[in-house]
């Protein structure tokens, strides 16, 4: 019997995917023993997820080799997605990549890494604003010349797609000759300071996957799950806050699809649920106002 794909599904990098889709990144930030780590990432499979997020900075690749372990040889229908712009540097941690030829680097390690042959989208994350690393020096690269690097790789077969992270409308508008994807920005119902990004993505059909969809992991930021609007919605539906925090996003804009990041089954079957929640549009209203 067919799998139902969560949430429906989103034609994305020329597949349909499920519109909730799993980051990897959690996988590594947890700490959790590494079959439990595998196990999550099979159960998601099991789950009829077909969209994992990853990076190879994720961990300092530890990510991908999860992602390899659990899931080679991958589905046909499973779609990977990967990050560059940053990279580990031994005992200075994480560190800006943003020139062309570190993006190309780190494609290059992505297919060693995750054993493949081409990877399904790489997104560009661009650091000229927070959250996390800020580009300086000689990481202070335009975005045309990092977009064209990622065009020469999607010409020799090396990517299929390309997207971006962490940008303005304007930049998304910016690159739409070369053909963009998906857009990763952090978006939820407490935040919408990319409102306007969301809106030219909207525009153009443009993928959005908003990072962060049920708050910050940065100290002092909201989280959805401790908004009281978000908690009163969700016992009023018998569903948890993150559901309704989930199931708003995709109520937001058609395209949208969800990253949620765990390192445990159950809070993974939980965001895999949120696919079935419905918000009507009383509700609807309410959420839109919390912000």
């Amino acid at each position: 019997m067919a799998i139902e794909a969560p949430g429906g599904t989103v034609e994305f990098g020329g597949r349909a995917v499920a519109r909730i889709g799993f980051g990897a990144m959690q996988l590594t930030e947890a700490a959790v023993e590494r079959r439990v780590a595998v196990d999550v990432l099979r159960r998601a499979v099991e789950l009829g997820v077909n969209h994992v997020d990853t990076a190879g900075f994720y961990g300092a690749g530890a990510c991908n080799a999860l992602i390899r372990e659990a899931l080679f040889p991958y589905p046909e229908e499973l779609v990977l997605v990967s990050k560059v712009g940053a990279e580990h540097a031994g005992r200075a941690g994480l560190v800006p990549a943003q020139r062309p030829e570190q993006l190309r680097s780190g494609v290059e390690a992505d297919l060693a890494s995750l054993g493949v042959e081409r990877v399904d989208v790489v997104n560009l994350r661009r650091l000229d604003a927070p959250p996390g690393l800020l580009a300086e020096g000689d990481q202070l690269v335009d975005l045309d010349s990092q977009v064209a690097e990622l065009v020469a790789l999607r010409e020799e077969g090396k990517i299929g797609g390309i997207g971006l992270s962490n940008v303005d409308a304007d930049q998304v508008r910016r690159v739409l000759p070369a053909g963009v994807v998906c857009v990763q920005n952090g978006y939820n119902v407490l935040d919408r300071s990319h409102e306007s990004t969301l809106e030219a993505c909207r525009e153009h059909g443009i993928a959005w996957v908003p990072f962060f969809p049920l708050g910050s992991a940065f100290s002092g930021l909201p989280r959805v799950t401790e908004s009281p609007e978000v908690g009163a919605v969700a016992g009023s539906l018998g569903v948890t806050p993150a559901q309704v925090g989930l199931a708003w996003l995709l109520a937001r804009y058609p395209r949208t699809l969800l990253i949620p990041g765990t390192a445990d089954r159950a809070h993974l079957e939980q965001n895999v649920a949120a696919g079935s929640v419905r918000l009507d549009a009383d509700v609807l209203d309410v959420l839109d106002r919390v912000a």
